[in-house]
């Protein structure tokens, strides 16, 4: 890879949110399996693009992730593989059909239930969010509209829920449990960022108050209404709300994080998800979310008209806040150009884990990927996601 090849694709997955992790000592020594590949269904991904994928996760575990499960399926062709550990005390094989924290992936599907709202009649895109919270939403905020909330183009300031201000606080108070609502009553206490919809500032936030706007406009809960009209009627099994439980049920692999200068590797896989919440707390497989991807993009969750809500981006004069970048993110996804092709997602990022979802529009190809990454909050990129977005789609385009 040349140089200005390299540092496109450093752009790419910066703006996709993948996060990598410093060295760590304790990986160094850790025992590195090969990557294992599923038998694939037909049919199967060429010949050079299945030595890219198993390129991309060999030999974990190692600095930057200790696991790697990938599904790649399309009319392009079908891979599965999986390598890396189920944790590093035993080393034994990690498990393909293992469980994971989603992250920020959780957006799309608060997105896709906000959608169908709105195709019901329920909720007005066009809608000031405050119409359907007043006692929650602040007139400082009275003109956010619905849509805004979705593509992160409200203004509404992203605020710390109260966890501290470093890897060891945010440790320490791993269980704590958060009210959503005031996080928002704390966002909204701020001045804004910026006037609604003239700019566009990704953060958790809008989400959340997405999700509240959900329980006010049915009167059931955020995770039940989500459960009911996507979960359940895709079959979803694996995939759930963890609510104020910190653990992962079932099967799944370790997630770790590397903490201090010194490197020391700590097992993060228990850990709350209140502070996320409907922008975050989401609990899925790879098979799950592939299901999900295939069915959102051809139509079977929102349906119609609303459903090129999540492809269109705000008007080109909007742009990234804080850079001046043109906007990436429609309601609930975000695009860029791999291998030539416009490719649509979500990244995720829980601590120990990073996840994605990404299609083509025409399902042609279609990637989901867990790595267990051992900085899957940080600033950087991690390799074995970025080489795994990369073998699946091709580089990013250049400019």
């Amino acid at each position: 890879m040349n140089a200005r090849t390299s540092r496109t694709v450093i752009a790419a997955a910066l703006l996709l949110g993948i996060a990598a992790g410093p060295a760590s000592p304790a990986l160094a020594a850790a025992a590195a399996p090969a990557a294992r590949q599923a038998a694939p269904r037909s049919p199967a991904v060429g010949a050079s693009d299945a030595a890219a994928l198993r390129a991309a996760i060999r030999g974990l575990p190692k600095d930057d992730a200790t696991a790697a499960l990938v599904r790649v399926s399309g009319t392009a062709g079908v891979w599965r593989g999986s390598s890396g550990v189920h944790d590093l005390t035993s080393a034994r094989p990690a498990d393909p059909a293992g469980r994971f924290r989603v992250g920020s992936v959780t957006k799309v599907f608060t997105a896709a239930v906000v959608l169908q709202l709105a195709s019901e009649g329920r909720v007005g895109l066009d809608r000031p969010a405050r119409h359907y919270l007043p006692d929650l939403i602040p007139a400082t905020y009275g003109k956010v509209t619905v849509r805004q909330l979705l593509n992160h183009t409200s203004g509404i300031p992203s605020v710390d829920p109260g966890n501290g201000d470093t890897l060891e606080d945010w440790y320490a108070h791993r269980f704590d449990l958060i009210d959503p609502a005031d996080v928002v009553r704390e966002a909204t206490a701020h001045r804004p960022d910026f006037a609604p919809g003239t700019q566009q500032h990704y953060a958790n936030i809008g989400s959340t108050v997405a999700g509240l706007l959900i329980e006010r406009v049915t009167g059931d809960t955020y995770a039940s209404q989500v459960s009911r009209r996507v979960l359940e009627p895709l079959r979803l099994n694996d995939t759930y709300f963890p609510g104020t439980d910190p653990s992962i049920r079932g099967r799944h692999n370790h997630g770790y994080q590397v903490f201090g200068t010194e490197g020391e590797l700590r097992d993060v896989t228990v850990w709350g998800a209140s502070d996320a919440w409907a922008a975050g707390d989401l609990i899925s497989t790879t098979a799950d979310l592939e299901r999900f991807t295939r069915a959102l993009f051809g139509g079977q969750v929102v349906r119609g008209p609303l459903l090129e809500e999540m492809f269109t981006l705000p008007d080109a004069s909007v742009r990234e806040y804080g850079t001046g970048k043109p906007a990436a993110f429609g309601a609930g996804l975000s695009v860029m150009t791999l291998g030539g092709r416009q490719v649509w997602g979500k990244t995720g990022g829980r601590w120990g884990y990073n996840t994605a979802i990404a299609a083509t529009r025409d399902l042609s190809r279609t990637l989901v990927y867990s790595v267990n990454a051992t900085d899957a909050k940080g600033d950087g990129m991690n390799p074995t996601a970025q080489n795994t977005v990369v073998a699946a789609f091709g580089a990013p385009s250049a400019g």
